[in-house]
């Protein structure tokens, strides 16, 4: 791989840092959308191995375009092997055999609890989202929790809306002493940073920018008073290998769904 830095976008930038987190021979519980772009583009780069899972049954999915959805034959055709919905989290996730669970969501408070239900009221709400899905099973029970959202004031907010998967609960102890096995979220990657739990408070702390993003620009966008590691570091800028697979994986998803885009 070249170390030649080039331009990017930061949609991409974020892509491809949430993609080097994932290990070569990991399994990964994945979500669609985002955290499925993330996890493939890793296993096109430096995972090959990883073993990417998804809800509705494919194990060692490698699919050659994204997934419009869980149910998409793409994961089944490329898969090892396809099991039914309930082996994968009764003996997959419950079984504590999932090393990582790569989640997005709608909306994300300071202790990595996610919103996809609802946004306003649930009995009378502006917009109803996608829902539960598997993710507050693979939040609580995974070993480790990826997420990857888009930052913005409406995304990252002070109180949500409506829990629909607890990450760090109230902070501190608090998970632990929900019984979750699972360490709960470990980075939350967005357009213009990383973010991680406090060791003690667990409260979201920014520990990395993205190339040319300033600690202004992240306080902007971020709905409750944001804190910054005292060692805050630059999110190394993608090679052009990591790049060009992102796009490739992009372009052959949009032709392959008609011109949808992809995320």
């Amino acid at each position: 791989m070249t170390n030649e830095a080039v331009e990017a976008t930061t949609m991409e930038m974020m892509t491809i840092a949430a993609a080097r987190m994932l290990p070569d021979r990991a399994v990964c519980f994945v979500g669609i959308g985002l955290p499925s772009t993330a996890a493939n583009l890793a296993r096109l780069t430096h995972a090959p191995n990883i073993c990417l899972i998804y809800e509705s049954g494919p194990i060692g999915a490698k699919p050659t375009v994204l997934p419009l959805s869980i149910g998409d034959g793409e994961l089944a055709d490329t898969a090892d092997v396809v099991v039914s919905t309930p082996e994968i989290f009764r003996y997959w996730l419950q079984g504590e055999r999932i090393d990582i669970g790569f989640l997005g969501a709608a909306q994300i408070d300071r202790f990595a609890n996610l919103n996809t239900t609802v946004i306003g009221s649930y009995k009378n709400p502006k917009t109803r989202l996608p829902g539960a899905g598997g993710a507050p099973e693979i939040a609580a029970l995974a070993k480790k929790v990826f997420i990857i959202v888009k930052q913005s004031k409406r995304a990252f907010v002070e109180n949500l809306d409506f829990v629909t998967s607890v990450g760090h609960a109230s902070g501190g102890m608090s998970r632990k002493e929900l019984g979750f096995p699972g360490e709960g979220p470990v980075a939350v990657i967005t357009d213009l940073c990383v973010m991680r739990p406090d060791p003690l408070t667990r409260e979201l702390t920014v520990t990395e920018l993205h190339q040319n993003v300033t600690r202004e620009e992240v306080v902007s966008k971020t709905g409750w008073a944001i804190k910054f590691a005292d060692d805050l570091a630059t999110v190394k800028s993608p090679e052009s290998l990591e790049l060009t697979t992102l796009r490739d994986l992009l372009a052959r998803t949009a032709i392959a769904h008609g011109g949808v885009p992809a995320e």
